[in-house]
């Protein structure tokens, strides 16, 4: 904690001095924080305490750390390092609360495999994982593979990415919220955080300030003629901290095993992005003043006399980028905001959903006090956040994911809802964190754009370039809040991902840029991770999904359907066998009616399958909901969500589908409403069928 503060405290004077690094920013969204934070501190301790001690008694010799340490030397690291604590079963309280609602962290959703789909624990494997070493360095360091040496992920990016912001293609079907929508979702799913180190563990070395693959540095090496960075210069990378026992010391401490990354929320669709994942940070965002079950609010401003999240308590803040952004040293800064996830500021549009949801939980709950009014604030609390997680479960599965995947993929995987299942293990796999479900930077939009309402320019707040919207709470506070925002959204386009503009440059070149500092790559940064996770390649890939594996030029161009991206992929990799998940996938043409490839379908739907099934609370399964509440819930929409928390008063009743304004908008007096009246204790036991 006191180096975290330490930090803090240096980025912020570094903000003020306008020298703030963009690695900073991700560097500390990155950051584990709470239990997650002792986790992660309790594996490095344990990983860098058997390298030490191996390293002492091998001297020079090449040998895996744990042929050197006794199985009962390993416990006892374990259990002085706190690593021990991780391999114990938690018990699970047979209470009623448990068949009812959620813990925080999602612990003992399932009874008998208490861990599975909890937060802090490790993404599961699909496929074994494919280290430079075996056990834990990132994949390519060490030679070639398949007969060919990786390529720099940086010249991948220039080659095959680069989309200037004048050549994005608009997508004429779908709205910049179905982007967005993703994120949300994503941060509700997959948190990979770093170590809370900053240097190398074995000298020391600041990496942000080598070029040198020294644990935990991982640097973006650059090619030579790069067109924006000196090639004596790289983009600083932090691997993702490891698991407890993974890398060096077995799940039972007695087995050398391979390195696992930890996923820090929980694998459910549950809007842990707005209660939180752990029972700490769940109680800390609750307004506990009052007993009408409330979420906190912003006690410094509103926005036109509705909620805007709360701040952070911290004095210092990445958030202070108001100065470097306008040039006006004398702007008035504001903190960042404070949510269920951490990386809630990330850029305004992101900010304005995490808003828009604080605000629907607290309209529920002065419904749901309305309809009992002897219901205590802890009751009500735990209703909304019932109904809030019902939503997303039903805006995602119906209307989000048929729109990415196409019928096909859901016909065969997401069709009718089978029941729960509790041999499904619903933990997010490292592929699906790591690469899949990462498509939807390519559909990332240059521009943030704000409108007024007639869906207009927004004639005070002026449409913005990217990455002048990122860590930029003060743009809602004092440029009009979210409404502008929102109505950019789902009045605006998506960006399309084609084969000749992937990715754009706004956060391939400028990915939190504030001043001329250098900015990351988000594309390179993808690939990078992938490697970081010893993810295998493209066609293991394929073949896990029952797909062709091409291995010649001819067959890659016919499963890219272009031949010329083929030959300038091949150019790089030497083999299709070679191809980093995350680049492959979003090179493939989209599927009939969706927005991926055929692989990226398969991966996603196959995670989102698992999730459904394994989860003891969804809302459609037995006792959860009576009948009469799953009938009302399922006129959720997002557009309703919108009229009821906003000033908007005219939506697409699909926020998702790009409609013009006029025939494609309904005024928000004829979208339909929840009927709440089923939430009514007497109406029907809470947990009949």
């Amino acid at each position: 904690s006191e180096s975290r503060v330490r930090r803090m405290r240096t980025l912020h004077i570094s903000t003020i001095r306008n020298a703030a690094h963009p690695s900073d920013v991700l560097r500390l969204l990155k950051q584990p924080a709470g239990p997650s934070r002792s986790e992660v501190r309790y594996a490095d301790y344990m990983e860098n305490t058997i390298r030490l001690l191996s390293r002492a008694r091998r001297g020079k010799r090449s040998i895996n750390a744990t042929d050197l340490i006794s199985e009962e030397e390993l416990e006892v690291i374990a259990t002085l390092t706190g690593c021990s604590s991780r391999a114990r079963v938690p018990p699970c309280k047979t209470t009623a609360n448990l068949d009812s609602f959620r813990t925080a962290s999602s612990v003992c959703n399932n009874r008998v495999n208490t861990r599975w789909g909890a937060s802090n624990i490790p993404f599961v494997r699909w496929l074994p994982s494919e280290y430079s070493d075996g056990i834990a360095q990132p994949k390519g360091t060490a030679g070639a593979i398949n007969g060919h040496v990786l390529p720099l992920v940086r010249d991948v990016s220039n080659r095959i990415l680069a989309t200037p912001n004048d050549q994005v293609e608009n997508d004429t079907m779908f709205s910049f919220m179905l982007t967005i929508f993703a994120q949300l979702t994503d941060h509700d799913l997959t948190f990979t955080p770093h170590s809370p180190v900053i240097r190398s563990f074995s000298d020391g070395i600041d990496c942000d300030h080598t070029c040198a693959v020294t644990e935990p540095c991982f640097p973006v090496e650059i090619p030579l003629n790069d067109p924006r960075i000196d090639r004596e210069d790289c983009i600083p990378f932090f691997r993702s901290a490891p698991a407890c026992g993974s890398g060096n010391g077995g799940s039972n401490f007695g087995a050398v095993t391979v390195r696992e990354q930890m996923n820090t929320l929980t694998s459910l669709v549950d809007a842990g992005h707005l209660y939180g994942s752990d029972e700490a940070k769940a109680h800390f965002l609750r307004n506990l003043t009052t007993d009408d079950g409330y979420l906190r609010v912003n006690t410094i401003y509103d926005d036109n006399g509705r909620a805007l999240l709360p701040f952070v308590n911290m004095n210092t803040s990445m958030c202070a980028t108001r100065q470097r952004i306008t040039g006006d040293p004398n702007a008035k800064e504001v903190p960042c905001f404070l949510a269920g996830d951490e990386r809630s500021n990330e850029n305004i549009a992101l900010t304005s959903l995490h808003t828009l949801f604080l605000r629907e939980h607290n309209r529920l709950a002065r419904l749901l006090k309305m309809k009992n009014p002897y219901w205590d604030g802890e009751r009500i609390y735990q209703e909304a956040r019932k109904i809030i997680g019902a939503y997303f479960q039903i805006m995602m599965y119906r209307d989000f994911l048929p729109l990415i995947l196409g019928p096909d993929a859901i016909a065969a995987k997401l069709s009718t809802y089978p029941g729960y299942d509790e041999s499904v293990d619903p933990s997010i796999s490292n592929v699906f964190a790591t690469a899949a479900y990462r498509f939807a930077h390519t559909m990332i939009h240059p521009f943030i754009s704000r409108l007024d309402e007639n869906y207009n320019e927004h004639p005070l707040f002026p449409t913005q370039p990217l990455h002048r919207c990122f860590m930029a709470p003060w743009r809602v506070v004092d440029e009009g809040g979210i409404d502008p925002i929102v109505r950019g959204l789902i009045g605006r386009p998506a960006k399309l991902n084609t084969q000749e503009h992937m990715l754009t440059d706004e956060v391939r070149e400028r990915l939190f840029k504030f001043t001329h500092e250098l900015a990351l790559d988000l594309g390179a940064l993808n690939m990078q991770r992938g490697r970081d996770h010893g993810l295998p390649g493209y066609n293991k890939w394929r073949k896990f999904c029952g797909l062709s594996t091409p291995q010649t030029e001819e067959e890659l161009a016919e499963v890219l359907q272009n031949k010329q991206l083929a030959r300038k992929i091949l150019d790089l990799y030497g083999t299709p066998d070679n191809i980093d998940p995350w680049l492959g996938g979003v090179a493939e043409p989209f599927v009939r009616g969706g927005r991926v490839g055929p692989l990226f379908a398969c991966l996603i739907a196959t995670q989102f399958q698992k999730i459904r099934q394994g989860d003891s609370l969804w809302w459609e399964n037995k006792g959860v909901f009576t009948e009469e509440q799953r009938i009302a819930l399922r006129d959720v929409s997002l557009a309703r969500i919108i009229c009821d928390n906003t000033g908007i008063t005219e939506v697409p009743r699909n926020s998702f589908q790009f409609r013009p304004r006029g025939s494609g908008y309904t005024q928000c007096e004829d979208i339909p409403e929840i009927d709440f009246s089923a939430w009514k204790e007497g109406s029907e036991s809470p947990n009949a069928q």
